[in-house]
């Protein structure tokens, strides 16, 4: 079973169910049936027609649940548009599908959960974590929004900021998490850059093209995690970053800046360093400086307190890391904030202490690729303490 080809398949499929009359939770659910009959038919008896048997299939299920009286007068008028048997044309709807997920009636919040589990393909678990959430909260603000939206109809498309924010998480989750989603990101906002002339949609290509440029690099052959002091830089997509340097210049010199610029700018300061040590950390502290002044966002302080320590050494680094600590009551339970913590410990000779935190950073670790190496870096320390 090609999971790759039916999740490639699913945004099309949805569409299609919504131009044809579907309200967009009942689509929803008529295609996730269509799915699972795939899973259970297609190793025994593959279509010709992939895209077209999910198609048929999922519009007899959305057939089959419509149950009211008013619902069956209405289903007598949608069985003569069935879909015949045969090809069916190869419509990309995917962006447009995340632009109706951005529906007015949603909050952003809720707009960005939706498109994420049902057009991006991320589990419920997943989406918790981008967000922070417990992920009862996040199943239950899905539900919501599938409420919200169950019977509107999807003629009043979202705003491109919440468009950027779904493709900003689905590219992250892609990067570093368990379903490659990455490229599909990508695809999707060349497609967005090519229709909206916006410097935010620019900065966001930007910022992917520079991160993804490193993706080679980023695991070693056994799967283990490399920092980015550690990578390969010869291994690095040269291509993909000067073309998006090149955006991202583009985007600047329109003067309206956005955290994704600003985000990119400081990805592009890292790739433009031949060496770790000839890193310009000074100018990636003023651009999160920008990014914080930009978003507030802890996640943000946190990073620069990171560039902090190695701009101005590790005790400045530790300072900001106390202000952060300051000015939130809930510093803990920010992502990667005990890790770095032991990092810039271990930089100022606290070992002990750093050991603790590298231990601890490891049990909170989002992925295991990562807390791998946290535990790594723990067990290190505590084989260079004195016995």
């Amino acid at each position: 079973m090609n999971e790759a080809l039916l999740r490639s398949l699913t945004p099309s499929v949805l569409g299609i169910l919504v131009r044809r009359g579907a309200d967009f939770a009942a689509a929803e659910d008529a295609v996730q049936d269509a799915l699972v009959e795939a899973v259970r038919v297609w190793p025994a008896d593959p279509p010709r027609d992939p895209k077209g048997w999910l198609v048929t299939v999922a519009w007899r299920k959305f057939l089959d649940a419509t149950r009211s009286d008013t619902a069956r007068r209405r289903r007598e008028d949608l069985v003569d548009e069935e879909p015949a048997p045969g090809p069916t044309p190869q419509v990309d709807d995917t962006l447009q599908l995340y632009f109706l997920c951005a529906h007015p009636s949603l909050t952003p919040s809720s707009a960005v959960a939706l498109t994420l589990r049902a057009v991006g393909g991320l589990t419920t678990r997943q989406i918790a974590q981008a967000y922070l959430v417990p992920e009862a909260t996040m199943a239950q603000r899905i539900s919501r929004a599938k409420r919200t939206v169950s019977g509107v109809r999807f003629d009043q498309p979202g705003d491109v900021a919440t468009v950027l924010r779904v493709l900003y998480l689905v590219f992250n989750e892609g990067y570093s998490g368990d379903v490659d989603l990455a490229a599909e990101a990508i695809r999707l906002t060349r497609q967005l850059a090519a229709a909206i002339d916006h410097p935010e949609v620019a900065g966001l290509l930007a910022l992917m093209l520079l991160h993804h440029a490193r993706r080679a690099s980023r695991t070693a052959p056994d799967g283990s995690l490399v920092p980015l002091a550690e990578q390969d830089r010869g291994r690095w997509d040269t291509a993909s970053i000067a073309e998006g340097v090149a955006i991202l210049q583009a985007a600047l010199a329109r003067d309206r800046l956005g955290e994704f610029q600003a985000q990119a700018a400081i990805a592009a300061l890292h790739a433009d360093a031949p060496t770790v040590e000839e890193t310009d950390w000074v100018q990636i502290v003023e651009w999160y400086d920008e990014l914080a002044r930009l978003t507030d966002s802890q996640v943000v302080r946190l990073n620069r307190a990171v560039a902090v320590g190695e701009a101005d050494g590790p005790r400045a680094g530790l300072a900001a890391l106390a202000a952060l600590d300051d000015s939130s009551a809930t510093s803990s339970s920010i992502p990667r904030h005990a890790a770095v913590a032991a990092y810039l410990h271990e930089r100022d000779g606290d070992l002990v202490t750093a050991a603790r935190l590298y231990a601890e950073a490891a049990r909170k670790a989002p992925n295991l690729a990562e807390r791998d190496y946290l535990t790594r870096q723990a067990a290190r320390l505590n084989a260079r303490r004195p016995r």
